[in-house]
This record gives C-alpha cells, sequence and structure tokens, in this order.
C-alpha cells in the first residue's frame, strides 16, 4: 500500500489546520469521505504547477470521526489524546477529527491547497487551530536552537513512521501523529545566558553539538527524550508579533504511538517522577491532538465504505 509522504528534507513553509466536524449527517459525511479519497490527486494538481516546490500534503483523521466515517476497526492506538497532568506542568487534550500537515519550498503551496481543501469543507468543518510555519535561518526554533537534530535516516526514518506488522493488517504503512502548539515565554528565556539555555536543552547553542554526559543535565530536554525507539519529528517554528506568540509546533510521527507518548510522559511527569523537562518552564503546549495518517490506499477506500452501525 503506497504511503502518504512523511520522511521529506525540512521545508521553507508549513501550514497546520485542525478541524473538527459540524453536523454528522450523511451528507457531510460523505463530503468527509469523498475528501480523504480525492486528497492525494487534489495534492498532485497543485503539485504539478510548480513541481520544484516539493509540496506534501498529509492528511489524518481523529478517533471521533473514524466510526462515522468507516465500520471498519478503529487503529488499535487511535484515541483522543490523553491529557498528561505533572507536578508542574501539563499538556493539555484538545478537539480535532481532521488534520491537514501541509509542506512546500514556498508558502502559495500551502495556501493553495489549502484553499481547495476548505471550499471541499464549507458548511461542513469549522477550523479549530489554524497554524502557519516558517523556516528560521539553518531550521533553528526561536528559542535559538536547531530542532530535529535527533531525526532517523533514510530506511530508519520510514521504519519509524510506518505501520509494519502484521503485513495483512489493512493500516499497514499507515503512520500515528501528535501534534501539539508550545508557545515560547521569550522573556524568561531572554534571562538566561547562553551557557544556562545551552543546560536547559542539553546542547551547545552555536555549532548543536550534544553536552557530554558530565556536563548534560538528567533534566535536559535531551536526556528527557532520551528512549530505545525513534519518531519522526516535523517541528516548525511561529509567531505573532500583533499578538506577541512565538512558539514551536510540534509534530510527532511514528509507527507506534506509544513511543510518542513516553517521551511526553517523561517531559511532563519526569524521568523518574519528578524530574521533568527543563524546556517546560519556559514553553508550554496549548494544544494536544492525535491523529492516524492512513495509507494512499485506505483513504481511496474510505470512499467505499459505510458508517459504524452505532454512528449516530
Amino acid at each position: 500500500m503506497p504511503a502518504q509522504t512523511i520522511i521529506a528534507p525540512p521545508s521553507t513553509a508549513a501550514l497546520f489546520l485542525i478541524f473538527t466536524i459540524d453536523e454528522t449527517t450523511p451528507e457531510t459525511i460523505d463530503t468527509v469521505r469523498d475528501l480523504f479519497a480525492d486528497f492525494p490527486g487534489l495534492n498532485r494538481t497543485v503539485s504539478f504547477r510548480y513541481p520544484d516546490a516539493d509540496l506534501y500534503g498529509v492528511i489524518g483523521i481523529g478517533a471521533r470521526l473514524w466510526p462515522l466515517i468507516t465500520s471498519a476497526p478503529i487503529p488499535e492506538q487511535l484515541h483522543e489524546f490523553r491529557e498528561i497532568r505533572g507536578a508542574k506542568h501539563s499538556a493539555p487534550s484538545t478537539p480535532g477529527d481532521l488534520i491537514l500537515h501541509l509542506r512546500a519550498a514556498s508558502v502559495d503551496m500551502c495556501w493553495e491547497l489549502a484553499r481547495i481543501v476548505m471550499d471541499r469543507l464549507d458548511n461542513v468543518a469549522t477550523v479549530v487551530d489554524e497554524t502557519h510555519g516558517f523556516k528560521f535561518f539553518d531550521n533553528r526554533d526561536l528559542l535559538g536552537f536547531v530542532d530535529g537534530t535527533e531525526n532517523p535516516e533514510n530506511s530508519d526514518a520510514e521504519n519509524a513512521v510506518r505501520i509494519s506488522t502484521p503485513s495483512t493488517s489493512p493500516y499497514i504503512n499507515g503512520s500515528y501523529l501528535i501534534v501539539q502548539k508550545y508557545l515560547h515565554d521569550m522573556n524568561a528565556w531572554k534571562e538566561l545566558n547562553t551557557e544556562e539555555q545551552e543546560k536547559v536543552i542539553g546542547r551547545t547553542k552555536l555549532d548543536n553539538v550534544e553536552l557530554d554526559d558530565a556536563t548534560k543535565p538528567n533534566n535536559s530536554h535531551v536526556a528527557i527524550n532520551d528512549v530505545d525507539s525513534d519518531i519522526y519529528r516535523l517541528n516548525m517554528p511561529f509567531g505573532s508579533f500583533k499578538e506577541q506568540e512565538f512558539g514551536t509546533y510540534f509534530a510527532g510521527y511514528s509507527g507506534d504511538v506509544s513511543v510518542t507518548e513516553e517521551m511526553l510522559t517523561n517531559m511532563f511527569v519526569g524521568k523518574p517522577t519528578g524530574n521533568y523537562d527543563r524546556i517546560l518552564d519556559f514553553s508550554y503546549p496549548t494544544t494536544g491532538t492525535l491523529f492516524f495518517i492512513p495509507s494512499i490506499e485506505l483513504l481511496d477506500d474510505f470512499a467505499e465504505q459505510l458508517p459504524a452501525p452505532t454512528a449516530e
């Protein structure tokens, strides 16, 4: 089963759109089903205008929407994002039935594909979160550190993001995506000198070298996120001068969502409990949603499937 494209070089522009479905009537659900089936073709249509722009579009489905779309069993690890409560910091759970994650070398490509999708969802869905991301210098976040260094590469990356077993699974080559919108307290961050910032992150700021074990605190971001399995991050900086909001949009893809959930639990609850990720003193999430990313073949199948009998 061909997969939606997740693994690709870092993009210059990105757009994240999260929707909730307003009315679950047969007509609206048919519209959503048809969008899933047509989405790969819509992506190709826009890409054809400017092939060198490297437009990559991913569409995903939330747990509430699944039984309204199909009677097929829900993917094993698809559920509402579970709030994570630590002693000091928490990760909220927020609504989301459908996600668009668009990436390209130019903003107009993301915009055009989003516009076409929005036209299809007119009077059907409500945008509950819209975030425009951008490349910041050499793939740095707005805290000034390079982001995405620990992503796996090549076949390791594909293996990290794909459901691969059992080989007969209808969800083969699908993926799970957790997204969170983090806002940074830039004033508090600027009060730290460079050495202090590096101990929060666990890397040097200028040349992006991981601190040695003797120097790296065990509550640094790098240390806390050290788990046995990989995920693939496609984080993007975003910001608004008018709203004075500056942050990082976290997008973590995995074939086994428990890996991402373990990382987030370590961050907020602590590893061990109480030893939370120090970065959370300067950056906090305002959203949290989990989606399943179907293979292209499964997207096409949605158009022919009926909702689950228990769906209203």
